[in-house]
């Protein structure tokens, strides 16, 4: 009897629930004296069993079944909804099987840093790695100035309510802008001046008059890809935000969550323009990998980097070991990089289809923002059409969209806009999806037209 049969065997002991999760196997010599085979044999399948977490050992006891977890999705029927709604990665396209090799290779590696309080900064050596990283990006610093963070949304939440060397008190943002953000602006009951971006970029002389006259600490801006819009900044944009950041003493939030994604290797980040210190780069591998893992680093300034390092001990003392050994691994390894590269082809794609879907079926009256890559895009309904009504209608379609009225300050709010992500809808399903749209948008035009006729 060969190892992979005496696998077998205990396998299916389990299936028929003969050997149930916490109970003792067979000591591997009564094992191999049953099964007439070698202690070798039952040692080697043990081994690979307890490789394939099936069973586990105990220490002087012996090997014990594992507790077998059904998958959250096992057995969910294919509903044939179309989900423009859910903002996270294409789940297909998520590295399970490489990160889990990475994290089994961080449990050898950090064993002993995992049962200690770790370094609130981050691991030093994946500070380094990090910082290397960051180099393809056009973000050149230091592991020094390299801070890791659980998620970027801690960083942004943290620095919301950090004093600055300006001394100004209020923020600017543009309108509309990611849920997080707004929601850490109204937990911390922060002053936020909105600035609407749109095709054609910010409104320069605006954005100006708002550095001038209105005490402001910093401006929050997503460069590429933002959410909701799709939108990005040509690196002449990014330069004159710079520039008038400088000229009034504002700082600049840039966060290059999605940076990853960009195939123009010339877009530079605004970091890029300013290193100094005037512009605090941060970045997510949630979006473009596990959003579970909840990471991401923030290049921090001299001047600030003891407040910060302060308000995220108090926050959660630092981020967790185990992911950080294991995004380093995968770093190193080279399979992020491969990674990304899948990324960037899926999402162009995505991206192309649904922009040739927005030119060839909605109506005039809608209008519609987007990219050539990226997650996010929105749709301003006709009028007199309301978002709140309109996603209720297409529910009844099998579309899921969102409204993207929580994604503006009060001053700026719009009720008729509704925001896509492209990024959980399979390919061949995203023309249907918008061919929905156009109709029910059609239906409740002519509706609408019928009632005011009447």
């Amino acid at each position: 009897m060969i190892y992979a049969e005496v696998m077998l065997h205990i396998e299916m002991l389990m299936d028929t629930g003969e050997l149930i999760p916490g109970k003792k196997l067979p000591s591997i010599r009564s094992l191999a004296k049953r099964l007439d085979c070698s202690v070798n044999t039952i040692i080697k399948a043990y081994s690979e069993l307890e490789k394939k977490h099936k069973i586990y050992s105990v220490s002087k006891s012996g090997y014990y079944v594992v507790e077998q977890v059904p998958s959250r999705h096992s057995g969910a029927a294919n509903t044939g909804a179309i989900d423009f709604l859910s903002a996270g990665p294409d789940k297909k396209a998520m590295p399970y099987r490489d990160y889990q090799h990475c994290i089994n290779q961080a449990i050898e590696v950090y064993k002993e840093e995992m049962f200690t309080y770790s370094e609130i900064q981050g691991l030093p050596s994946l500070r380094v790695e990090l910082a290397r990283h960051l180099r393809e990006l056009q973000v050149f610093t230091v592991p020094e100035r390299v801070c890791v963070v659980s998620g970027s949304q801690q960083a942004i939440h943290l620095l919301i309510s950090l004093p600055f060397p300006n001394n100004k008190k209020n923020i600017c943002v543009e309108q509309p802008t990611h849920l997080s953000m707004i929601e850490s602006i109204k937990c911390q009951q922060a002053t936020a001046y909105g600035i609407e971006i749109t095709a054609n970029g910010l409104d320069m002389d605006r954005l100006e008059h708002l550095f001038k006259w209105n005490d402001i600490k910093f401006f929050y801006t997503v460069t590429r890809y933002h959410n909701p819009t799709g939108y990005s900044y040509s690196n002449k944009e990014r330069r004159k935000i710079v520039e008038l950041a400088q000229k009034y003493d504002v700082y600049i939030i840039e966060d290059d969550y999605l940076g990853d994604l960009d195939p123009d290797m010339q877009q530079d980040p605004m970091f890029a323009y300013d290193p100094s210190g005037r512009v605090i780069y941060i970045k997510s591998f949630s979006k473009v990998m596990l959003p579970g893992l909840r990471l991401g680093l923030a290049v921090i300034p001299d001047f600030i980097r003891d407040s910060f390092l302060s308000a995220k001990f108090a926050s959660d003392l630092h981020t967790p070991v185990l992911t950080q050994g294991a995004l380093e691994i995968y770093l190193k390894s080279g399979m992020f990089k491969a990674h990304i590269q899948r990324m960037r082809s899926i999402y162009t794609r995505k991206a192309a289809l649904l922009q040739k879907a927005y030119q060839e079926l909605l109506p005039p009256s809608a209008a519609y923002s987007g990219s050539l890559s990226g997650f996010y895009s929105t749709i301003r309904l006709p009028n007199p059409l309301k978002a709140k009504t309109f996603i209720e209608h297409l529910k009844q379609g099998n579309v899921h969209v969102d409204d993207a009225r929580k994604m503006y300050l009060p001053d700026f709010v719009q009720d008729s806009v509704i925001r896509l992500s492209v990024s959980q809808v399979e390919e061949a399903y995203i023309e249907s999806g918008v061919q929905t749209i156009a109709r029910v948008m059609k239906e409740l035009i002519n509706t609408t037209l019928q009632v005011k006729f009447i």
